[in-house]
């Protein structure tokens, strides 16, 4: 039975669309973490100074226009000296920057009396380095009230008197810089760096946010409402209150988002809250209805739970309305539709059916709608693109012009989840049928055997395009990621490639597959597919180097079931239980002395992280400081016990940076007081999936269950193992 809670919030749609049209604007908002601001930096010459925080922008978290945080922007300016501080640009997967507006403006407050002349000046750069003109803001003001909240609009076009290239639609970096050596300190606090147009008077409230819902767990409150809908609607103001009366706002909510997650840090506390919509122009409505919910004290079972809900919204509440299917990331591309993430999504929402999060019906319905949508989408003989337009089903090329053909990698993501669905949807109705049907003609039009290149071939290649064929010409070796095509294509009812080529292609000892195995591990150790040394006193039976990426034990391990069977090489449940304990241990050891890694802080696998994404592992090569909880969470099935004490952790002691509506956020780097703005497709499912693997095995049982899988498993020679 699903609770009053799932009863409601399904009673009215959860919105996610144009998530780029608040980035287009909003330069700053608020920082994800105390003390300092990550995307800044400074620097002073004596004997000025700016105040910094391991070289960045101070934060402020009791003085702030937007809850819960502003930036403390204190100097001093003397003859002689210097100082700078920039604010850039927050960067994530993918984003394009792209601003849209005439008019730069941010919020300023000052407990001082500060004259115009005292002010810094403040500058641009551009994508391309470009730096605009620099003014002085005492041009653009008339006053600095005292103890006032004011805002600040400087036309852009303000920025080009001496520099006319800037192109202010890229912009990636806001200045303040030393004006008059007054030689007094100062201090004022910014916050709501925006890029709009001022053309607006508008003066009007918005309208009051519906239907504000609370549901308490361990130490959060979610809150659920219905969605506003005017056109300049900006985002939404969270009240919270522990006695019902005395309300303090405590954070804000894109538009995009109608659901929000307090994280309060406490269990048994009651907890009231309100929520206010407010406008382009800041004007904000009256207060909502009252919500009440309690934190309690969960048991473990009731976490693992909360966990999964949360990780399922991914792929339920934020699927493209259109397509159904997965987004690369959130926030990001509202349309960029990434085909692995879609496979794994289809498992999670079959796990959101059987926990209760959504009805069987409403996940019937959504199924229904992605077969619809693949059928009618982008395939070169019979394999998708890696990323698609999830209006239209177009293929994408986001890695370059030759990635704009067929993805077998991705397709075999894609088709592990949606034989586990042919499974499920197993009822005796037209809307089940269907989807089954659909799924098998899907299924039996992938061309495996095209993707061999030729009949000889050893290998199966990983792309192929319709105008440069085989140009990219990366042919698939394990130990990676990709064991899953090989079991697909061997599989096939239709097109399938000879058992044979598993040992030629994914296990191959020829010396194209030593050398690829050396190239990407930079090491010989495992280059022959068998490893057998010994890590931290564990033996890996197959890997490169000490094991690699924690997702090499996970994409090809959510439907295929690795227990109690084993090939002439390894029993995999066995060996993907040692490359997680060899990834436990390394971050126990911490060579690279990063903060933050013990016995329940590890994880080192594919994600984001403060330079850009890497495919992290248990080297120092590849080892940046970078943990992220999908590495650690989707290693349920193979080490329970450092999976929980690391959910408890990045919970209970991160979970007020870490925690967000969609759970926990990417990755974090706690040397560099980093958190990831953004979650990934490819790594929120695979926590879901694996966590009710560990629990159920549900997810394995549907794969296996599969008319071909049986023969395949014969055919290459798999054993009982137990």
């Amino acid at each position: 039975m699903r609770s009053i809670f799932f009863t409601l919030i399904n009673s009215f749609a959860i919105v996610v669309n144009a998530q780029n049209n608040y980035d287009n604007h909003i330069l700053f908002d608020n920082s994800l973490t105390a003390s300092s601001y990550y995307y800044s930096e400074g620097s002073s010459t004596s004997p000025s100074y700016v105040e910094l925080n391991a070289g960045k922008f101070p934060v402020e978290e009791k003085i702030f226009f937007t809850p819960p945080n502003s930036l403390k922007l204190k100097w001093m300016s003397k003859s002689d000296g210097d100082w700078k501080i920039s604010l850039n640009i927050s960067t994530w997967r993918n984003r394009e920057i792209i601003f849209s507006g005439d008019t730069l403006s941010f919020w300023c407050y000052s407990d001082e009396q500060l004259q115009l002349e005292e002010l810094p000046f403040i500058s641009l750069v551009d994508l391309n380095g470009i730096n605009s003109s620099s003014i002085e803001l005492s041009e653009v003001i008339s006053e600095v009230p005292i103890s006032k909240w004011f805002r600040i609009k400087i036309p852009l076009i303000s920025f080009s008197k001496r520099n006319k290239e800037i192109d202010f639609k890229k912009i990636t970096m806001i200045n303040f810089s030393q004006a008059l050596d007054d030689s007094k300190e100062h201090i004022i606090y910014l916050d709501e760096f925006k890029i709009d147009n001022n053309n607006s008077a508008d003066k009007n409230p918005s309208v009051v946010p519906k239907k504000l819902i609370a549901k308490g767990y361990d130490k959060h409150i979610d809150l659920i409402w219905e969605p506003n809908s005017e056109e300049d609607l900006q985002g939404y103001i969270i009240y919270r209150s522990f006695d019902g009366k005395d309300f303090k706002p405590v954070g804000i909510q894109k538009k995009d988002f109608n659901r929000y997650s307090d994280f309060i840090g406490t269990q048994e506390v009651k907890v009231f809250h309100k929520i206010t919509a407010y406008d382009a122009d800041y004007n904000e409505s009256e207060k909502s209805n009252l919500a009440e919910a309690k934190t309690y004290k969960m048991q473990d079972d009731e976490l693992l739970s909360m966990v999964q809900e949360a990780c399922f919204r991914y792929y339920w509440e934020a699927a493209h309305p259109v397509a159904g299917l997965s987004l690369e990331n959130i926030p990001g591309d509202e349309n960029l539709i990434a085909i692995g993430a879609s496979g794994f999504g289809i498992m999670g929402i079959i796990v959101g059916i059987e926990r209760g999060f959504i009805s069987r019906d409403e996940g019937t319905s959504q199924l229904l709608k992605i077969a619809h949508f693949l059928k009618n989408a982008d395939r070169f003989h019979g394999a998708f693109p890696h990323f698609m337009d999830g209006r239209i089903g177009k293929v994408i090329p986001l890695f370059g012009k030759y990635d704009n053909g067929g993805d077998l990698v991705e397709t075999a993501f894609l088709m592990q989840g949606l034989l586990v669905a042919r499974q499920y949807f197993n009822k005796d109705n037209d809307t089940e049928k269907e989807i089954v049907k659909n799924i098998t003609d899907l299924w039996e039009a992938v061309e495996w055997d095209w993707y061999r290149k030729d009949p000889d071939n050893d290998f199966l290649f990983w792309h192929w395009s319709p105008e440069y064929e085989w140009h990219i010409n990366h042919p698939l070796i394990g130990w990676n990621e990709t064991m899953i095509v090989y079991l697909l294509a061997i599989a096939s009812p239709t097109h399938p490639v000879p058992a044979e080529m598993y040992f030629t292609g994914w296990g191959g000892q020829s010396e194209r597959a030593i050398r690829y195995r050396q190239n990407w591990g930079q090491t010989t150790e495992g280059d022959h597919y068998r490893n057998g040394n010994i890590y931290y006193g564990i033996k890996l039976d197959v890997a490169v180097g000490n094991g690699g990426p924690l997702f090499f034990t996970h994409y090809s391990f959510m439907g295929f079931d690795p227990r109690g069977i084993k090939d002439k090489f390894t029993n995999y449940f066995n060996n993907n239980k040692n490359i997680a304990l060899i990834n436990h241990f390394y971050c126990i050891k911490n060579p690279g002395n990063y903060k933050g890694y013990s016995d329940s802080c590890w994880g080192l696998t594919a994600s984001d992280n403060p330079w850009g994404y890497q495919a992290h592992d248990p080297t120092l090569k590849n080892d940046n400081g970078t943990i992220t909880p999908t590495g650690a969470l989707s290693s349920f099935p193979y080490t329970p016990g450092e999976s929980m004490k690391a959910l408890k952790y990045f919970y209970n002691e991160l979970g007020n940076k870490l925690w967000d509506i969609y759970g926990f956020r990417d990755a974090f780097n706690l040397s560099e007081n980093w958190f990831a703005n953004i979650y990934l497709g490819l790594n929120q499912a695979p926590i879901a999936v694996m966590i009710e693997n560990y629990r159920s095995g549900l997810i394995w049982k549907l794969f296996m269950s599969n008319k071909e899988i049986k023969p395949m498993l014969d055919a290459i020679g798999f054993k009982e193992d137990n």
